[in-house]
């Protein structure tokens, strides 16, 4: 997976709103693919032979590290969406509606 391209928007709200929103989806991705490693890390070190409770105490404290650091990325991504009022966004809910007709 090569490095996004974000194009600079032409300064409208309804362009910083998308750049917003695109940006965090990318992130998300991101993290959900740190997630993803994590979980083979831990498939990997329970599936060795002769694994002690001590290497699997330690993998799992790593592991526990990083998903709290993720959690705390995942509230940051919250309050750059909380920058703009998605409700009386004219972009957002034709967006939702858009969204709502595809999956019903």
């Amino acid at each position: 997976m090569g490095m996004p391209v974000i194009t600079p928007g032409n300064g409208t709200r309804e362009q910083a709103i998308t750049d917003l929103i695109e940006s965090v989806a990318l992130q998300e991705a991101a993290l959900s693919h740190i997630l993803n490693a994590e979980g083979e890390k831990i498939q990997a070190v329970v599936a060795m032979e002769n694994v002690t409770p001590e290497e699997l105490l330690m993998v799992n404290q790593s592991v526990e590290n990083m998903t709290n650091t993720i959690a705390r990325l995942e509230i940051l991504l919250q309050s750059k969406l909380e920058l703009f009022d998605f409700n009386n966004s004219p972009i957002i809910s034709s967006t939702s509606q858009a969204y709502s007709s595809i999956i019903t």
